[in-house]
């Protein structure tokens, strides 16, 4: 599958299926609380709390092909497979706080 469609294909996955409840953690998410903290500063990233899972999943797949420029969240995008990125992202979007 070329890499568009797939991620066509993940974000309609996640946002219709709804892959994460807001209860349970994928594998992995919680690395990305190290970075994207609850509550962000200056110095940190943005949140990713209720970010649309749509835009997270957009955003990785972006570093992960090396579309979108970055300094570490390349490498960190290419060690999540699709459907991880996916649950990752459902659930962050699901949260409130």
């Amino acid at each position: 599958m070329r890499p568009i469609a797939r991620g066509a294909a993940l974000i309609f996955g996640i946002v219709f299926a709804g892959l994460a409840s807001a209860a349970e953690a994928p594998p992995g998410a919680s690395s990305c609380s190290g970075c994207h903290a609850a509550i962000a500063s200056a110095d940190q990233p943005a949140s990713l709390i209720g970010r649309p899972a749509s835009e997270i999943v957009a955003s990785m797949l972006a570093y992960k092909s090396g579309q979108r420029p970055a300094t570490i969240m390349d490498r960190v995008a290419r060690g999540f497979s699709d459907e991880e990125v996916a649950a990752i992202a459902a659930w962050y979007a699901a949260r409130k706080n």
